[in-house]
């Protein structure tokens, strides 16, 4: 079995307790990793709080340094950090390679970067002179569905603004964190910066968020347990930061190009298997273009092969446990139940054994409806129709309790964005605007608190303090 780490080694947890790894694709048991313990989150704190003046008062092109050579390693690793992601959570090899890995080891070197031209000290106002200083002992709570990205997204800012971390991954896909830390150790990032505490979110999780020498935590997950954590730090009054669920939204208005619109839309909800807090998973569409929008959606559907993450035609692989896909099973059925039609994929099982679920494209979607509203987290895209105009689809686009992401599709540019300004969601891709990892990414609403990459992700990170001169 797996080691924690820390302090700088790789230790033991003190339940002696494990948490099986399983290959989605196959079911098979692949790995064990620690089942933590209270005490192991003691452990990592301590070893935190005790480098935190060290490493804060490093020269950041200094910590700059080693996020630049960390970032190195898992570019030159590439292949072995995918094929990592592929086996512990289902991803296809190609976009494992592309997002899952060569995505977040940019992301990475964006905050090396930034080390050496943020201005952290330099800032006057009138007779003050304002500072920016790391706000601490940082806890990293991080989810499954990329695994590595989202672990960067805290991990890279937080080691920038000169605090220390103690990081809790996702026990349902955890190995990827374990090879990062690995990576840490190798390039000399000092004892205690980074801690990693494997284990079940109840109890390494609510440890971490309670923590009264944890000065913030930063939780990737559903809007339940973002919930459930900013409680818990609530009693200590720590910072928090949370990037939560969504039901992103694709409004395609009259005029767009349809063809192209339907294909992206398509793409974006089914990518990772629909498994996106981000993704599209409602296309917004006229009336009049209705119809043909749905045949379009399921024309895309049907190209979208299920098979195993390793095989190169394979462009869904499974979800990422059997508890995963049993959720997206019920909301296919509780679509149907409402009146939802079915016009690709379904519940029935396309492999013999794997997480798997078809595509799915439902036709007929109402407003209110339980498929239309709560975050399915599988390849399930609703298509809606709107017949009054530009204000219904905008009152449709933000009628969920989320607002994390979406699309725009107008004629012209300006039309786009004059939509898109209405929508009340932290991102929107405008007529296919491409994703960009240094602007900044969080949601309004019940989506979260806060924003993750660039700088303004770095300066979630950082306490401002003002001196009188």
């Amino acid at each position: 079995m797996r080691h924690l780490y820390l302090n700088g080694a790789w230790q033991a947890s003190a339940s002696g307790e494990s948490i099986d790894v399983v290959n989605p694709a196959t079911e098979e048991l692949i790995d064990r990793v620690p089942a933590g313990s209270p005490a192991d989150v003691e452990a990592a704190v301590a070893a935190a709080r005790a480098a935190l003046p060290m490493w804060s008062a490093t020269a950041p092109a200094e910590r700059g340094k080693l996020l630049a050579a960390a970032a190195d390693l898992l570019h030159e690793r590439a292949d072995q950090i995918a094929r990592i992601v592929s086996t512990d959570m289902g991803a296809p090899y190609g976009l494992a390679t592309k997002v899952q890995t060569l995505m977040p080891a940019g992301v990475l070197a964006s905050y090396a970067s930034l080390t050496e031209t943020y201005d952290f000290d330099t800032k006057r106002i009138g007779s003050s002179w304002v500072l920016r200083e790391p706000v601490g002992v940082v806890g990293a709570i991080t989810p499954w569905n990329y695994p590595l990205h989202q672990i960067v997204c805290k991990v890279g800012p937080a080691l920038a603004a000169g605090c220390t971390v103690v990081l809790k991954p996702s026990e349902v896909a955890p190995l990827v964190a374990f090879a990062l830390a690995g990576i840490f150790d190798e390039v000399g990032l000092p004892p205690g910066v980074l801690n990693m505490v494997s284990g079940h979110g109840p109890v390494i999780g609510e440890a971490i968020a309670a923590h009264p020498d944890v000065d913030m935590v930063s939780f990737t997950g559903s809007t339940r347990a973002g919930r459930r954590v900013a409680a818990l730090a609530a009693e200590t009054v720590k910072r928090v930061a949370l990037e939560l669920g969504g039901k992103s939204a694709s409004v395609i208005l009259p005029g767009a190009d349809l063809q192209t619109a339907v294909k992206a839309t398509v793409a974006n909800a089914f990518i990772n298997s629909g498994q996106t807090c981000s993704a599209w998973t409602r296309m917004i569409v006229h009336r009049d273009q209705y119809d043909e929008a749905v045949a379009l959606a399921a024309q895309a559907a049907a190209k979208y092969t299920v098979g195993d993450p390793f095989d190169e035609g394979t462009r869904l692989g499974p979800l990422v446990s059997a508890v995963q896909r049993d959720r997206v099973v019920r909301y296919i059925n509780r679509g149907q139940e409402e009146g939802a039609r079915l016009v690709a994929g379904g519940t029935d099982r396309p492999l013999d054994r794997g997480f798997y679920v078809e595509p799915t494209v439902f036709a007929g979607v109402e407003p209110g409806m339980v498929i239309e509203q709560e975050e399915i987290f599988g390849p399930v895209l609703a298509v809606i129709p709107y017949t009054r105009g530009e204000d219904e689809a905008v009152s449709i686009a933000n009628g969920t309790p989320y607002g994390l992401a979406g699309a725009v599709w107008a004629d012209s540019e300006d039309n786009a964005v004059s939509v898109a300004r209405r929508l009340r969601t932290g991102q929107v891709a405008i007529n296919g605007g491409r994703f960009n990892p240094l602007a900044p990414f969080g949601g309004y609403k019940q989506s979260g608190i806060g924003r993750e990459l660039g700088e303004f992700g770095l300066e979630e990170y950082l306490e401002t303090k003002s001196l009188q001169m």
